[in-house]
């Protein structure tokens, strides 16, 4: 196994206490960063649910109120009108069967997949290509609708989706180091938020167990339990 470096090491040493309000975390982890890039910064959640059963799966979204600090590529799959609507909110494509046709063929040059009710059987047999990439339109994650404009738009300035994955634990980017604090610390905020929000009726007992944060390179903070729902 490979031995953490110096920088890591260094920057792991600020971690003096076992856990952190949002506010001093993201303190650390931007004075703890030393990567040559400009590091994301993400938001881990372990929850006490089993998404093994379907009514105890937690997904949803959220318009972070300061953006990621990352351009997404949208791909828009419409009819008529929609596509030029699609166009004038600031999709990257958009398009019908010539654009079905084409990302059936392989081509998968964007980041997500919008797509109006009406277009959606014909979306249906790209499963294998979206599916597997996570990229399949989906009414819960708002990526299939009718209103083009605003799902283009809240996805540029920032729309996240989360979901849990088996080990029921919750990911997702929050922004950049480069972000300021205080910007950094509403994203953190409004990410914990919508996942409280998106508790199910059937969840018993402590709904989060534990949340850190951390940078691409850095080491983790664990925000305090008294910050978190009891």
């Amino acid at each position: 196994m490979a031995k953490p470096g110096k920088k890591y090491l260094k920057a792991r040493d600020l971690r003096t206490k076992t856990a952190y309000s949002v506010v001093d975390a993201v303190k650390l982890l931007k004075q703890g960063g030393f990567a040559k890039f400009d590091e994301s910064v993400d938001v881990a959640m372990r929850l006490g649910v089993n998404p093994k059963q379907s009514d105890q799966m937690v997904r949803g979204t959220v318009v972070l109120p300061h953006g990621t600090g990352r351009s997404k590529k949208i791909c828009v799959l419409a009819l008529g009108d929609k596509v030029k609507e699609a166009e004038e909110a600031g999709a990257d494509y958009a398009g019908s069967e010539e654009l079905i046709e084409k990302i059936a063929g392989g081509w998968i040059d964007f980041d997500i997949v919008i797509a109006t009710p009406d277009i959606m059987r014909n979306v249906g047999k790209l499963g294998r290509t979206l599916g597997t990439k996570g990229l399949m339109p989906n009414p819960k994650s708002g990526t299939v609708t009718f209103d083009v404009k605003k799902a283009v738009q809240e996805t540029k300035a920032g729309k996240v989706e989360f979901r849990i994955d088996k080990t029921s634990i919750i990911n997702a980017s929050v922004g950049k180091i480069s972000f300021s604090e205080d910007k950094l610390a509403d994203n953190v905020r409004s990410f914990m938020n919508a996942v409280l929000h998106a508790r199910p009726a059937t969840a018993k007992g402590r709904f989060v167990k534990s949340m850190y944060v951390s940078s691409t390179m850095g080491p983790s903070f664990k925000i305090a339990e008294d910050i978190l729902e009891k």
